[in-house]
């Protein structure tokens, strides 16, 4: 037997094994399925199905397919994206989503069609999914799942996820917290936006006074032989480094001494402005330096600070540099971070992995690689956040930290924390004379291109990663072990939770989701951690030993927290810790449409408006006789009754009110209706003059005449049998709730009262009649005369 095969050469025959020609017609069709393993598969599929354990993944993630698995879900697997649109997508800083995986690409591996689980998703290629574990926020629509559906994304997220938002969200946390932003997160500030860009320019100018304060301290203690407190190696080298060049320049011209005068001025006025003694400064008052001023003093700064020049005298401030610096440490958090060559960080607003992030120390640099090309500004996606030039180094090398955090609420606000977390080498030893990114960016993503330098200490992993046991080892050879649960954690802890609190009410909340989060941190020589950003969808990526060991835990402990707590709430979580909860908060039961609020008026008495009117026989607020009707149209002209002198009132006007189709039920009787009895109104219809929905319907309600309602004409008292001579019923307007009949069902559109303590008398009064419908059209004007307490 032979099968045929069409090539690019044309039509081949080739040979079939004996006895497969009556399965395979062609190379392409699939092996024989052995019908046991087959029918094994139908049960597990019926079962999975039945109890919706059918899950979808989006990218390389074998241990969450793993523990899926393990636990009898079936995958339903995704088409398969187009690679190249999403890496564009990745790299054009997408502010929905700020996404640190690398490996984003989706699973290459080949299917197996005789292996048990190949076999069970292809038969729920039509199921639906009930779990997405997937890279980019945007795979997944959230508005279409239903709500026992599951993704580990949230939308809108990117309020905190990227740089730019985390930077002008995390500036209200006042509102929601009494805590110091600066005491955890770096002075940032969007150069796109104008006003942010001048704030920006004052910051680097005011923090140039503040390093030309401390470096005229630090050279006076360096030649002192004296040494500060809780410095490291790396400092040291670099204050020798300084001192060197400082020889070096020694016989240039010095720079005059007034440029500290200055800078003491400047730190002067500005700690004036926080205690808000500078309010009855005039208008006209000068700025502390002029423009030229400012021009001289940054251009001074740099040689005194860059190039190692000498101020003439300057061991005479020292004593009121060292002053000043106790003044601004105690109002200035970062102070003990910025070090004195004012270096900032240029970021992009929304990419993440270390990805066009550049250092630069010169100010005229910073404005000219912003300004030098528009998009880099569009829509403000570019900030610049104040560089930590003095952070915790271990054997004289930059580190950071990448901490975990699992968010499985919004609303309340349920935040879990990893017990567990890693850190992140560069590759070169720590110097700030150099900006390059392989000494200042400890992303893996950027370091794994360069080979570790020789200069560096050889105690340092080759793999540049440190698991927190580790780094708990080194502080504790250190003697500063305990630090790390005092010092470290606990402000880890504050930083996540006070970020999650400013983005809270920005982020679309759903029931069932969940997202993993992660969030890098540097540590001050004081062990005080600060948080650089947060990413979404942290790398799961096995690069190194610590990476291996650590990522699998998370992503298995992140599923025993949403699924397996789901079932049973003493489950256990692993590395999972649940640092906050909000209150729930509790809300009111839903009644139904027919809502009632209860609760009084607050009234403001104010003397009634006076009009020139004519006297009056009649003081009461009920409408004037009228003579009988002449034709099917007339109209009432009713006098306006005059308040009583010893009465505050509260007017209340309705102009153009109508009153379309409503009919009331008329007495058996032809006598004189009692006082309060009370006639039924059907419907009640109030049209375009109160801005109200055209077919606006009210509840059946009762209506009650008041004595004086009919007056005697002419001197004789009309018959009670023929009420359409009569006016309408004067109608208590605060009764009234209007709904909406087309609606099922129906809904309240406008709450009771319409206008409260009305009594109305009409103006003009106009009937049409036919057939099908009555039509009242009434002019009125109403006033309620209430008694002031």
């Amino acid at each position: 037997m032979f099968l045929n095969l069409t090539t690019e050469k044309g039509l081949q025959q080739i040979p079939s094994p004996p006895g497969e020609g009556r399965v395979r017609r062609s190379l392409l069709n699939l092996p024989i399925i052995n019908p046991e393993r087959l029918r094994t598969a139908k049960v597990l599929v019926d079962k999975a199905v039945k109890m919706r354990m059918v899950f979808s993944i989006q990218g390389p993630y074998p241990v969450v397919r793993a523990a899926l698995k393990a636990r009898g879900w079936v995958e339903r697997r995704l088409p398969r994206p187009n690679q190249h649109w999403s890496r564009c997508r990745g790299d054009d800083g997408n502010d929905a989503d700020d996404s640190d995986d690398e490996d984003d690409s989706p699973d290459d591996r080949e299917e197996d069609p005789d292996d048990m689980y190949d076999l069970m998703s292809r038969m729920v290629r039509n199921e639906t999914s009930y779990f997405y574990w997937t890279t980019r926020r945007e795979t997944v629509d959230n508005r279409s799942l239903r709500k026992e559906q599951m993704t580990n994304h949230y939308a809108k997220a990117g309020t905190f996820t990227t740089k730019v938002g985390l930077c002008v969200n995390l500036r209200n946390l006042r509102w929601f917290d009494a805590a110091d932003l600066d005491s955890f997160f770096p002075r940032c500030y969007r150069l796109g936006a104008e006003d942010e860009k001048h704030a920006f320019i004052e910051d680097y100018r005011r923090t140039a006074c503040t390093s030309l304060i401390q470096c005229v301290v630090e050279r006076i203690r360096g030649e002192r032989g004296e040494g500060e407190g809780g410095g490291t190696a790396g400092s040291t080298d670099q204050s020798c480094q300084s001192q060197k060049k400082a020889c070096k320049r020694r016989a240039m011209s010095l720079v005059a001494s007034k440029m500290i005068d200055s800078a003491l001025k400047v730190c002067q006025d500005f700690l004036d402005s926080l205690e808000h003694n500078d309010i009855d400064i005039a208008l006209e008052t000068p700025p502390s330096l002029t423009e030229q001023e400012w021009l001289e003093f940054i251009h001074n700064y740099y040689l005194v600070v860059h190039d190692g020049v000498e101020i003439e005298e300057s061991f005479h401030y020292v004593n009121s540099c060292q002053a000043m610096l106790r003044k601004l440490r105690d109002v200035n958090p970062q102070l003990d971070t910025d070090g004195i060559h004012n270096i900032w960080i240029v970021k992009p607003g929304a990419k993440s992995r270390g990805r066009g992030i550049m250092c630069a120390k010169r100010l005229d640099d910073i404005l000219r690689l912003v300004d030098s090309d528009p998009a880099l500004i569009k829509d403000s996606k570019w900030v610049v956040q104040k560089y930590l030039e003095r952070p915790l180094l271990v054997h004289g090398t930059k580190f950071d930290l990448r901490q975990w955090f699992l968010v499985t609420d919004w609303n309340p606000l349920t935040v879990w924390f990893y017990k567990k977390c890693y850190l992140r080498f560069s590759t070169q030893p720590y110097s700030v004379e150099t900006l390059d990114s392989s000494v200042h960016l400890c992303n893996n993503s950027i370091q794994k291109h360069f080979q570790p330098s020789q200069q560096r200490h050889p105690e340092v992993p080759e793999d540049n990663m440190w698991s927190c046991d580790q780094f708990r080892a080194f502080l504790s050879g250190q003697g500063r072990a305990a630090q790390w649960g005092s010092v470290v954690v606990p402000g880890m802890k504050k930083a996540v939770v006070h970020a999650l609190q400013t983005a809270q009410d920005l982020v679309e909340s759903r029931r069932g989701s969940f997202e993993l989060y992660g969030a890098d941190f540097m540590l001050g020589r004081d062990l005080r951690p600060w948080l650089i950003e947060i990413n979404a969808s942290p790398t799961m990526a096995p690069s190194t030993a610590v990476t291996t060991r650590l990522c699998a835990a998370v992503q298995e402990d992140t599923l025993r927290v949403v699924l397996d707590r789901r079932l049973d709430r003493g489950a256990y979580t692993g590395g999972f810790q649940l640092i906050y909860k909000q209150a729930a908060v509790e809300v009111p039961q839903y009644v139904g449409v027919n809502l009632l609020v209860e609760g009084s008026q607050i009234r403001r008495p104010r003397p009634p408006h006076q009009k020139a009117s004519k006297p009056s026989k009649c003081r009461t607020n009920q409408p004037a006789p009228r003579r009988p009707p002449q034709s099917k149209e007339y109209e009432t002209v009713a006098e306006k009754p005059k308040p009583a002198p010893s009465k505050k009132g509260l007017k209340s006007e309705v102009r153009h009110l109508t009153f379309s189709g409503f009919r009331v039920q008329t007495p058996l009787s032809t006598e004189r209706p009692l006082a309060g009895e009370s006639w039924r109104l059907q419907r009640l219809g109030l049209v375009d003059s109160l801005q109200l929905p055209p077919r606006a319907q009210s509840r059946s309600m009762n209506c009650w005449r008041r004595p004086q309602v009919i007056v005697p004409w002419s001197g004789r008292a009309r018959p009670f049998a023929t009420p359409d001579i009569y006016k309408g019923p004067v109608l208590p307007l605060e009764v009234i709730s209007l709904q909406d009949p087309d609606r099922e069902p129906s809904a309240l559109l406008v709450p009771a009262p319409v206008v409260l303590h009305a009594e109305f008398r009409f103006q003009k009064f106009l009937r049409q009649q036919n057939l099908h419908r009555r039509v009242i059209k009434t002019t009125c004007v109403g006033r309620g005369i209430h008694k002031s307490s």
